[in-house]
């Protein structure tokens, strides 16, 4: 009789912390504590992009001392761990912005592809300004170069997860940015 087959479990993704969560935190606070500055009487909007900035701009709008709105946006140009170069609206403001002064926040500016179409899409809504915010950005993948009004670190190519960021929706909750290894 044949043995029966054993399964075997893949090995677990290898994470390196790459930002702590004290780093991420100090961070954090001087973005909302400049973003604060920067609109100080003035109507304020922070307008997330889902689904990877949603950890950031949780701490990021508890950051910003001024009363605020907060609302999301949703796109896409990815597959796996490869953008498309074609970016899809996949969610539009569901309250009006204009008039309003509007912070986007981003997760991770890497080609500008992404950053550029939503900076167009809120654009068609009005707002007061517009400004960036990214926890973190990848110029040697720029694409469209998109100048940043708020950021919060300069990595270099790797492949980060954690804080919200995920390899194929896993990840997201871990406390600080880690490199996957093993993953391009």
């Amino acid at each position: 009789m044949p043995a029966p087959a054993m399964s075997v479990a893949p090995l677990p993704d290898r994470v390196e912390i790459f930002l702590s969560e004290g780093q991420l935190r100090d961070r954090v606070r001087e973005l909302g504590r400049q973003i604060a500055r920067d609109h100080a009487g003035l109507p304020l909007t922070l307008v997330g992009v889902l689904k990877g900035s949603f950890v950031f701009l949780a701490d990021l709008c508890r950051a910003v001392d001024l009363p605020l709105e907060v609302d999301f946006v949703g796109a896409t140009s990815y597959e796996g761990t490869t953008t498309t170069g074609e970016v899809r609206i996949t969610r539009d403001l569901q309250r009006p912005v204009e008039g309003r002064h509007v912070v986007l926040v981003e997760d991770i500016l890497d080609t500008g592809l992404t950053m550029r179409r939503l900076l167009d899409v809120l654009s068609a809504h009005r707002p007061a300004s517009l400004k960036v915010c990214a926890l973190l950005e990848k110029p040697s993948r720029a694409r469209v170069r998109i100048p940043l009004d708020y950021r919060g670190f300069v990595i270099g190519d790797e492949f980060v997860v954690g804080y919200g960021l995920d390899h194929e929706e896993r990840h997201r909750n871990l406390p600080y940015v880690g490199v996957l290894r093993g993953v391009r």
